[in-house]
């Protein structure tokens, strides 16, 4: 992987970590449009890079990151049934490399989006706050966002409005929980793979580090002030759109299915 992959890889996980999109796929599907071998190396970068956009959130919301302990009992309450994707690590592996999973996941996640507002979004929402039994339940969905294209950021974001979260609430406490979820991954990946960080690794992982925070700041804005006047409905036609788009590209052999 040169030095221009980092980047563009860091530019799509910045963009798209936060919104409900899926950053994990649109990652694998950069990563087959340029040819980069899906190595132990890159699927590490892929995930070390989040360091960046965890960065991002503490920074944004600093003042609010930082506030009393009932906070971080409840995101510690969210992050419990992350013990179910860790004894998944190898499974999850192992569909990184599936371009099909992703193109199938986006398609699905895209028809369940253009719904969730309807479904979910009230008015009442705005006075209802975060419980330990809410980040629970936003906890457990964020557990099937480990299937590439799912999209932690939209399955914690939806899981919250059912609990009746305001979309932004629902988007906020899921900005928070992604700190300690993608520090915990971000970190497993890196012990897991300490033998890989050479010198010319390590020099990349810096630089997207470095890059994807940038880029989540500027995202992260942008995206609380869409969500709260639009909805998810674009996101939606947006994950339609390129899912059918990767489906008929590996239809006629475009790209490969598994990187």
């Amino acid at each position: 992987m040169s030095l221009l992959h980092a980047i563009i890889l860091a530019i799509v996980e910045g963009i798209t970590e936060f919104l409900p999109i899926s950053s994990t796929g649109h990652m694998i599907i950069t990563q087959s449009l340029m040819g980069i071998p899906s190595n132990d190396f890159v699927k590490a970068f892929t995930v070390n890079i989040q360091f960046g956009a965890i960065l991002s959130v503490i920074v944004l919301y600093w003042k609010r990151f930082f506030q009393s302990w009932d906070f971080y009992f409840k995101l510690a309450v969210a992050c419990l049934p992350l013990v179910i994707a860790y004894f998944l690590e190898k499974q999850v592996d192992k569909m990184l490399g599936s371009v099909l999973i992703v193109a199938v996941s986006l398609l699905a996640g895209g028809i369940l989006l253009l719904f969730v507002d309807q479904w979910f979004n009230r008015p009442e929402n705005e006075k209802t706050e975060m419980s330990f039994k809410k980040a629970l339940v936003v906890g457990f969905f964020q557990i099937i966002s480990i299937i590439p294209g799912v999209s932690r950021s939209a399955a914690t974001i939806v899981g919250g409005m059912t609990q009746k979260l305001s979309r932004k609430k629902a988007a906020e406490f899921s900005f928070f929980l992604a700190v300690p979820t993608m520090f915990a991954a971000s970190a497993l990946k890196l012990v897991d793979n300490y033998k890989l960080i050479s010198g010319e690794n390590m020099k990349l992982l810096l630089v997207g580090n470095v890059v994807s925070f940038i880029v989540a700041m500027i995202a992260i804005k942008a995206f609380i002030t869409f969500l709260t006047k639009h909805g998810f409905r674009v996101f939606g036609y947006y994950r339609i759109i390129v899912g059918l788009v990767i489906i008929l590209l590996l239809i006629f052999g475009k790209i490969p299915a598994i990187i």
